[in-house]
């Protein structure tokens, strides 16, 4: 892996600009990869390594940065609970850790440092200079891998019978009728059409 630094110049690059989200997503992804014995995640282990992050926040854009996984790949997956939480799967020996920010880390830096005026500066501090213990809960955890969810090719392709979408990978719900829906039309879309739009 990579120095600290280094990465962290990536995690700016790709996330716009340095924040404390992002050193905790840094920290959390070189704690996640070490633990389930992945060196080299942009390199050589690529394609062994599969995360799942809680939270579509800096830290997320931290994890991808340092551990290379992408959404558009497959094999960053998000899950949206609201968490400071990823979890790292070694996809050749099983092995999968899901890591958590504590609570405590969040006052951590006011505690350590309470001379430092700029909170910016005494999160960096904090979360620079503390042990992985002291930041993080980590757990040993089982993660049950679909073979629609691996990364590569569609494993299926359906067309839902009331929109005419496509569907891939198993996303698609059987209809009481026996004919797939999207997750949409039987549960209800995230947006709205508009069918008079004026211009």
């Amino acid at each position: 892996m990579e120095s600290l630094d280094v990465l962290l110049d990536e995690c700016e690059r790709l996330h716009g600009h340095m924040c404390a989200g992002q050193l905790l997503g840094a920290r959390m992804a070189l704690l996640g990869c070490r633990e389930i014995g992945v060196d080299d995640p942009r390199g050589a282990d690529r394609k062994k390594l599969i995360v799942w992050v809680e939270i579509d926040r800096c830290m997320a854009d931290a994890v991808s940065a340092v551990t290379g996984v992408r959404l558009g790949k497959r094999s960053l997956k998000y899950v949206d609970y609201g968490k400071v939480a990823a979890t790292f799967l070694n996809t050749e020996t099983d092995r999968a850790v899901r890591i958590v920010a504590l609570e405590s880390a969040r006052t951590l830096a006011d505690q350590r440092f309470p001379d430092i005026k700029d909170k910016r500066e005494r999160q960096f501090r904090a979360y620079s200079e503390s042990a992985d213990d002291d930041l993080f809960k980590v757990e040993l955890v089982e993660v049950v891998l679909r073979d629609f969810d691996l990364p590569g090719s569609p494993r299926s392709r359906v067309t839902c019978s009331v929109c005419g979408e496509g569907v891939n990978d198993g996303r698609e719900v059987i209809g009481a009728d026996g004919d797939p829906l999207c997750r949409g039309c039987d549960q209800g879309n995230y947006y709205s059409k508009i069918d008079n739009p004026t211009a």
